[in-house]
């Protein structure tokens, strides 16, 4: 199965959750995890991974080039850039900003100099591959600053997961989700089985995790609920009433615990770091859970 866990905000906890669950589950089934946050992503790093064994450069964006010999300083292309990317330098030269260069080529086609200005190709970001010292493997991304192209990288990531699950003869791909509804949120819940999403009992936590609920279904594919910190908002009840209404089953709740601060820091899952807490009772009954109603 493909199972992606999303949460639409970020901060609820989504990340730890899933180190958590790839911890408990990694004994039973045959596991490949996927950080498909290429933006900020630390799946890897609550997974104890330090070094990657293999890079993969992802190359798709674009951005303008101006040839300074060519150039006849018109100024037109400045004027009309809409992401206001151009400039002069100390020497008088029009110059491309290329963080924050879109590529959209409005500057090439007002230029009045033909083949001054052109698209060039660059990097976008790059994949990377590594075995978690839990043994089973990992994929994650990591965008260029500036650069476009996440949902692209997530899309590499898990054709490149495929491929060693296949290799491997692995059975599962566990696929952290980015926060929000953008390319990368998109391509993350694309494909997959089953959407585990993950909510705190906040009015800004259950406005987003509806908004990603809707990715979900324009999908059709079917999603559980974990409610996490489920003891800081006791009176709010609208997101568990929510899951009611849209027939969302809920896998379990977790209570706020202090001890997934501080597994984070040490760079843990907390399963493992503390597994007495009240958060690592909780996260095994939603383990079981999961192979129960979802897995099996």
């Amino acid at each position: 199965m493909q199972i992606v866990i999303a949460s639409g905000k970020g901060g609820v906890g989504k990340s730890t959750v899933t180190a958590s669950l790839l911890y408990l589950l990694k004994d039973e089934y045959r596991l490949i995890a996927v950080d498909a946050d290429a933006e900020a992503p630390n799946l890897g790093l609550l997974l104890g991974v330090t070094e990657w064994e293999e890079e993969r450069e992802h190359i798709g964006a674009k951005i303008a080039r101006i040839n300074t010999e060519t150039c006849i300083r018109c100024g037109i292309c400045q004027m009309r850039c809409p992401y206001e990317c151009i400039y002069v330098d100390d020497e008088g030269n029009y110059v491309v900003n290329e963080l924050t260069c879109e590529g959209c080529n409005v500057c090439g086609l007002v230029c009045p100099v033909p083949g001054t200005i052109t698209l060039e190709q660059v990097r976008s970001g790059v994949i990377r591959r590594a075995i978690t010292k839990y043994g089973f493997p990992i994929i994650s991304a990591q965008l260029d600053v500036g650069r476009p192209e996440s949902g692209k990288l997530v899309t590499e990531e898990k054709e490149w997961a495929k491929q060693i699950m296949k290799e491997q003869n692995l059975e599962h791909m566990i696929v952290d989700s980015a926060a929000g509804i953008g390319c990368q949120v998109i391509a993350s819940v694309g494909g997959a089985d089953v959407a585990i999403l993950i909510a705190e009992p906040t009015p800004a936590s259950l406005s987003d995790v509806q908004r990603v609920y809707k990715v979900v279904q324009h999908f059709h594919e079917p999603a559980y609920l974990i409610i996490n910190k489920a003891d800081i908002n006791p009176g709010f009840m609208k997101l568990r009433e929510w899951a009611e209404q849209e027939g969302i089953p809920i896998l379990g709740e977790i209570p706020y615990d202090s001890a997934i601060p501080k597994s984070m820091s040490m760079l843990r899952p907390f399963i493992e770091a503390f597994p007495e807490s009240k958060a690592s009772q909780a996260i095994r009954e939603i383990a079981e859970a999961i192979k129960q109603e979802i897995i099996k």
